[in-house]
């Protein structure tokens, strides 16, 4: 349960949607509540207080009628409204001394019911109206303190009229039924529009978050479609950002370029003379190798491609139908273990680079099989490299990857490839591991990158 409550406070705390949602929702839901509680508090004020109103009038009635002689009380034997008359009809009448104690007078419609031993004693002119319990039932109880005076000699009386809530309880309930069965429609109904309201609000958002996607995974270079006015600049920032470092890129990648072939010329033509010693090519070589390392790692467009995404598959299909022209004599098995849905969130050229100097060199090193899989998950994406080859060596797993450096497992090139590719792996945060291939026996590379 809490792994369940900690996920939906997560995704509330980091979605605008969620946020707003979760407030809609907890607005209706406390408003809402609040609304029916007052109105069903303000109507049972409102039944009780007409109650009172139509008990006093009977008080009145009852007051109107009464005699006192010789300090008793006299009252006709019956009383105009008949439901003081019968007995049990839910409306009575009792006059008891100030105190309460002495019973001076009770209407028949209180036979065979008891009345409470503490009923409400008001002071003279005072009113008090409140509940007991009569026969097990709620009634409500309107007192009244009067005075009646013969030959200036005051006499003294509490009046009560009692009434059954039954009637008006199954009304009150009756009333908070149907409130809070139309509050329940309307919450419903208002959290359903809000659920709407929501959709068509943040629509926009939703739009520029699928394009921002779209381009993630590079399925387009741009934005397209039109926004409101609130999100146009951020739309068109967001486009001229991108257009200025994909310029900005290729500008530099040209002038690397014609930097690579000014360098190289001049170095063809010092290597094409008889007279240099053995030793000044060999440093000519290093030189030239030093250049195209370095030229390689500039042209890399590491992290400043965040916004690209490039599909794996394809690249690796170009570069094995390739490698199986180059090295068709050798007639190598490559066997392909690819995710479709791998992304590389980076350069393409970068990407060929990387995967073009493993599968060269796994087909150098390699006898008859080359095994290459790659997989993605949530955070990772992992590209495995192996051939069935003589391996490398556990020393020689690190030293391979300086630059320079090369295995006498290859019969030819230079470890200046690898070198390449380990910068290149770093420039987007991500590892190279050396290890040996437990299913096919030679060297297996793996690569990792974070997403």
């Amino acid at each position: 349960m809490k792994p369940a409550i900690t996920s939906f406070f997560f995704w509330a705390k980091n979605s605008l949607k969620a946020r707003l949602l979760v407030s809609a929702l907890l607005m209706i839901i406390i408003i809402l509540p609040i609304i029916g509680i007052t109105l069903h508090n303000a109507f049972e004020k409102q039944i009780k207080n007409s109650v009172k109103n139509e008990l006093s009038a009977y008080s009145y009635s009852i007051l109107a009628v009464a005699e006192v002689e010789q300090q008793s009380l006299f009252m006709p034997e019956q009383l105009l409204d008949n439901q003081f008359n019968v007995s049990q009809t839910g409306l009575y009448a009792v006059i008891t001394s100030p105190d309460g104690k002495d019973v001076l007078w009770q209407s028949r419609s209180l036979l065979g019911l008891t009345l409470p031993q503490h009923l409400p004693t008001p002071p003279l002119g005072k009113q008090i109206y409140n509940e007991i319990i009569l026969d097990k039932r709620p009634h409500l109880i309107y007192s009244f303190g009067v005075s009646f005076t013969e030959n200036e000699q005051a006499f003294p009386v509490t009046l009560h009229i009692i009434k059954d809530q039954t009637s008006l309880l199954a009304i009150i309930d009756e009333f908070k039924q149907q409130l809070w069965l139309w509050l329940l429609i309307l919450m419903v109904l208002l959290i359903v529009l809000q659920a709407v309201w929501l959709m068509w609000t943040l629509k926009p958002l939703t739009k520029l978050q699928k394009e921002l996607k779209a381009i993630d995974q590079g399925k387009a270079t741009q934005l397209q479609h039109q926004y409101p006015q609130e999100l146009t600049q951020v739309s068109k920032q967001v486009n001229t950002l991108l257009i200025t470092e994909q310029n900005q890129r290729q500008r530099y990648r040209n002038a690397l370029s014609d930097l690579a072939h000014s360098l190289k010329t001049p170095l063809a033509v010092i290597q094409s003379q008889q007279t240099l010693s053995n030793s000044a090519k060999e440093q000519l070589a290093l030189i030239n190798n030093i250049i195209e390392h370095q030229l390689k790692r500039a042209q890399s467009a590491g992290e400043s491609a965040w916004h690209l995404g490039i599909k794996v598959t394809p690249v690796v299909k170009k570069l094995c139908n390739t490698l199986a022209k180059i090295y068709h004599d050798k007639q190598l098995k490559i066997t392909q273990h690819i995710d479709n849905k791998s992304i590389f969130k980076g350069d393409e050229a970068d990407l060929m680079e990387i995967l073009g100097n493993l599968l060269d060199n796994a087909c150098k090193a390699a006898t008859q099989q080359i095994e290459i899989s790659i997989s993605i998950d949530k955070n990772t994406l992992t590209m495995k490299v192996a051939d069935d080859g003589k391996g490398i060596a556990t020393v020689q797993q690190k030293a391979i990857l300086q630059r320079g450096t090369r295995s006498d497992t290859y019969q030819q090139g230079h470890g200046i490839g690898l070198a390449i590719v380990c910068d290149l792996v770093k420039s987007y945060q991500g590892t190279l591991t050396i290890e040996s291939s437990p299913k096919l026996g030679g060297a297996l590379f793996i690569l990792q990158f974070p997403l």
